[in-house]
């Protein structure tokens, strides 16, 4: 049976584009124009993209491949990440799948294409098309973002608009589009994909098994094993201490970065430092810098900063241009807000957030300036992680606009449910993820709680690899994947 809904926007999925890329691949973009609220269908819609990745060696004639349709026989696999992503990168966008598969990930990188990225690859030498969505509110997807949001005249208008934007509603936009793409298949196990979800993707996957575990054949998750709690307070307990972990770690490395951010940030705290685009380099904004520090290469990365910084500061006693361009390209919050908005609404149903990283880290002095500033020339400043203060919608200039708007919805305890624990517990989906040690955004303890609540789980467990393992080192990653996917046992 093929749902009102349905029938409204089968017509909406129209193919854009087609052209084939080096590698062998061909691509098909499409636009697909879905509710805003699927509680009220018939109203306000947005434009959703997705990008279809084909190899075409399934082809074997020049004829045969221009003839190549959407619906091949290969399997769909697609992927799922997080808001700080798009389709055009591997590292954190929407991967879903089905022998078909969907991306769902993380964070927008102009510089990196998903059909020549080796995460892409691997999946493709697996026999599957993929395809990459740029979940709603990022990339091409009706961009939230404060400059299209002049419409929306208050804050309380403006929170309400961001509310269609968590796990759930990026689901229901997925079934919406299996079912375009592949709801008139004969076969009924031929309408499912196979999903893989990297980070906040994971979330996702989770949010689908629950409510609409009838569309999967298979789910792939990489650092992305959810917390199934009401609220972010024990996510950051249990995060703040892998933070400090690092923190210490970057600190044994680099020793005399101790001193040289002491300095640094001495000189923001006097100083009224402007950035580029006309955000604020405060002392907060400076110690965010530290999200990168659970992916590899964070840590070195942080480091250049620093000696640049320090550099510019005995030089010119002032930060140059060039290190403030740098430290301002660091966050996605300016070219994506949602990410920051929503950050902590992600983990709620039924309660408010409340600021709860800003109410954590305040429990913890290292974290806190105004108390190491008072201790002795070789104590450390820790940076902090994935965490949004309050005062970023001061520091950082595109999320200003939504100043008020997110200050509504860190109180606001109307969130729904994500997750349906009745159903995760007999779920028949088979779910393989990948489970990294050290992970400073998915705590491995809450990821292992996860685990046994959700049937038919297995995972490959690693401390080697980090949150972005699927990019650091896809081949190991993959294979381990597919190795778990054969349910083989000694």
């Amino acid at each position: 049976m093929i749902s009102r809904v349905q029938i409204a926007y089968n017509s909406f999925g129209m193919a854009l584009e087609t052209y084939t890329n080096t590698g062998g691949i061909k691509v098909i973009e499409r636009f697909f124009e879905l509710p805003l609220d699927y509680a009220k269908a018939d109203g306000k819609k947005i434009r959703v993209f997705a990008r279809n990745l084909i190899p075409i060696d399934k082809a074997k004639t020049p004829g045969k491949e221009a003839k190549l349709p959407y619906r091949t026989s290969l399997p769909y696999l697609s992927r799922l990440d997080s808001p700080r992503s798009n389709c055009m990168q591997v590292d954190r966008v929407l991967k879903w799948g089905c022998k078909a598969a969907v991306d769902l990930q993380e964070k927008y990188d102009p510089a990196h294409y998903p059909e020549t990225r080796a995460n892409s690859n691997k999946f493709h030498e697996k026999g599957y098309q993929t395809l990459w969505l740029d979940q709603r509110g990022t990339g091409l997807s009706t961009p939230l973002t404060p400059d299209v949001l002049t419409d929306l005249p208050s804050d309380l208008d403006k929170a309400e608009y961001v509310k269609h934007f968590r796990a759930d509603n990026i689901v229901n936009d997925c079934e919406a589009i299996r079912k375009i793409l592949l709801g008139d298949q004969e076969k009924p196990e031929d309408r499912k994909w196979t999903i893989l979800g990297q980070s906040f993707g994971g979330f996702c996957a989770l949010n689908y098994l629950s409510f609409h575990s009838e569309g999967l054949k298979e789910v792939f998750v990489t650092g992305g094993l959810a917390p199934l709690v009401d609220d972010p307070d024990v996510v950051y307990a249990a995060l703040i201490h892998r933070v400090a972990k690092r923190n210490s770690i970057y600190y044994k490395k680099y020793p005399q970065d101790v001193g040289r951010i002491r300095q640094i940030v001495a000189y923001l705290g006097s100083n009224d430092v402007a950035l580029p685009n006309g955000g604020r380099l405060s002392v907060i904004r400076w110690q965010a810098l530290g999200f990168v520090f659970g992916m590899h290469g964070g840590i070195d990365k942080i480091h250049q900063i620093v000696f640049r910084a320090s550099n510019d500061l005995e030089l010119f006693q002032k930060l140059s241009y060039t290190t403030l361009q740098n430290i301002q390209d660091q966050g996605p919050f300016d070219t994506n807000p949602l990410y920051a908005i929503l950050h902590e609404p992600i983990y709620c149903q039924g309660k408010a957030p409340k600021w709860s990283a800003s109410r954590v880290v305040k429990d913890h002095p290292q974290f806190q300036w105004a108390h190491v500033q008072g201790l002795g020339e070789t104590e450390p400043l820790y940076f902090t992680g994935e965490m949004v203060f309050p005062e970023m919608f001061d520091d950082f200039a595109h999320l200003r606009p939504l100043k008020g708007a997110a200050e509504i919805l860190a109180q606001d305890s109307t969130w729904g449910v994500l997750y349906d624990l009745d159903q995760l517990a007999k779920n028949e989906v088979k779910v393989s993820a990948a489970t990294y040690y050290e992970d400073m955004y998915v705590d491995f303890d809450l990821a292992q709680d996860t685990a046994r609540k959700v049937h038919d789980t297995e995972q490959y467990i690693t401390n080697r690899l980090f949150h972005n393992g699927i990019s650091a080192n896809p081949k190991e990653v993959v294979k381990q994947l597919f190795q778990l996917s054969k349910r083989e046992y000694d």
